[in-house]
């Protein structure tokens, strides 16, 4: 039975490509968000139908740069598209790409806007770095000083301690925590093992590759010059090379459970989805895989008291009742491997009867959760996690992986996203 869903026509996505992903400083290094961008939209506006283009395009990233303030439009012009293409920029944390993918599928019409091309990208090999506010506001106002005597003046006045760089962190600006520091936190609350983690990376990997090896993501995965397949998912990884890495966020309590093992590395890459009307999948061509988009929920929390990436443990309960769905009802989840404790957590929640109640607001039971159905060909801990660009994966390697099961067979996709947020979206084969 089809589920009922919030567009007034059927809204399909179907499945993007991506660039390779790499680790920071690697094969990708030499690429910034504009450059590693442009093959990923020139490759998915060549491959339309009929020379045909999208209506509209969205596009994301997380890492601030100055020298563009609209990158989805720079994307395309760089990419060679018709000028004619509106194109915007959105960004949410590591929600970038699939909240451009729920602001998208809200603009379509099946009528002047049919088709929208959507992504995102981060380079964390190339960010910039700025001048510190008072060095910046120092500067400025020596610009504008009309005289020789009031820029002498005014260079007097700066101070050593004025002079300094802006240098971009990762970490959440109210509480100053990295995110890995944050779920630290988050593991001890909810009493996550080492072991665990552990094997929630291996089996990433462990799937990654074999992913790699069968040939699912040759039509997903573009090759940028020579770089060809990612370079994250190790096949000669074990649970016992995991066990020895040191605590990274932790280090000194002796408690420590986040390692470079079960964390997501910082990563390089760009990836795309579209998002389609039924006229714009006459665009398309044949073979490309689509899925319904049936329903999305976004949810946040106060990250000052809870964990930081715990909103989807709220969002999947609310989407799931609103259908009457329970947790075997779903055929596949993907959920973003931020880290690997972070996916334990919600899971974790997601099975506690009182988090239910007495936190998301929801008196009923939803069943055990499906661990085996959850990420079948690897998740971000092995694959990477570019921010901008982490959104577009995981939902065209969902559409690809439930275009292949029976119609009606449904799919959660589940992102968690700095600043207390998440998103989640639920799918249907069609």
């Amino acid at each position: 039975m089809s589920l009922q869903s919030r567009y007034r026509h059927p809204v399909w996505l179907a499945a993007g490509v991506r660039t390779p992903f790499a680790k920071v400083d690697g094969a990708l290094a030499s690429f910034d968000a504009i450059a590693m961008s442009v093959p990923v939209v020139r490759h998915m506006i060549a491959s339309l139908r009929d020379g045909k283009t999208p209506d509209f395009a969205v596009w994301g990233t997380v890492v601030p740069n100055l020298t563009w303030s609209n990158l989805a439009r720079e994307v395309l012009m760089e990419a060679g598209a018709p000028a004619t293409i509106p194109a915007f920029s959105t960004v949410m944390a590591c929600s970038t790409s699939m909240i451009a993918v729920f602001e998208a599928a809200g603009m379509l019409d099946d009528d002047s806007l049919q088709l929208a091309l959507v992504g995102g990208v981060d380079s964390l090999s190339r960010i910039q770095l700025g001048l510190g506010q008072r060095l910046s506001d120092w500067i400025r106002q020596f610009q504008k000083a009309r005289s020789l005597g009031q820029k002498v003046s005014h260079a007097l006045s700066l101070k050593l301690g004025d002079i300094g760089l802006y240098i971009p962190g990762i970490v959440n600006r109210t509480t100053g925590l990295s995110m890995g520091e944050h779920t630290e936190i988050t593991a001890k609350d909810w009493h996550l093992r080492r072991e665990d983690q552990d094997q929630i990376a291996y089996d990433s990997h462990r799937h990654a590759i074999a992913a790699w090896n069968n040939g699912f993501f040759d039509d997903l995965v573009i090759p940028v010059g020579d770089f060809r397949r990612d370079s994250i998912p190790r096949a000669d990884t074990s649970l016992e090379k995991l066990a020895k890495l040191p605590p990274s966020f932790d280090r000194t309590s002796g408690q420590g459970t986040l390692t470079a093992g079960n964390s997501s590395p910082l990563t390089d890459g760009a990836a795309s989805v579209w998002v389609a009307s039924p006229k714009g999948l006459e665009r398309l061509a044949p073979q490309v895989p689509r899925v319904k988009l049936v329903d999305w929920e976004i949810a946040a929390v106060d990250f000052r008291t809870e964990g930081l990436l715990m909103a989807p443990a709220y969002a999947i309960p609310r989407m799931l009742a609103r259908h009457g769905l329970s947790y075997q009802d779903i055929g596949l989840w993907e959920i973003h491997e931020a880290f690997a404790a972070q996916v334990l957590s919600h899971i974790a929640a997601l099975q506690s009867r009182d988090f239910l109640t007495r936190k998301v607001g929801i008196e009923r039971e939803f069943g055990a959760f499906p661990r085996d159905l959850m990420n079948p060909n690897g998740g971000s801990l092995a694959i990477g996690h570019p921010f901008g660009a982490t959104g577009a994966r995981i939902l065209s390697q969902t559409i690809k992986e439930l275009a292949t099961r029976a119609p009606g067979t449904r799919a959660i996709v589940s992102i968690c996203a700095d600043g207390g947020q998440g998103t989640v979206a639920l799918l249907e084969a069609g």
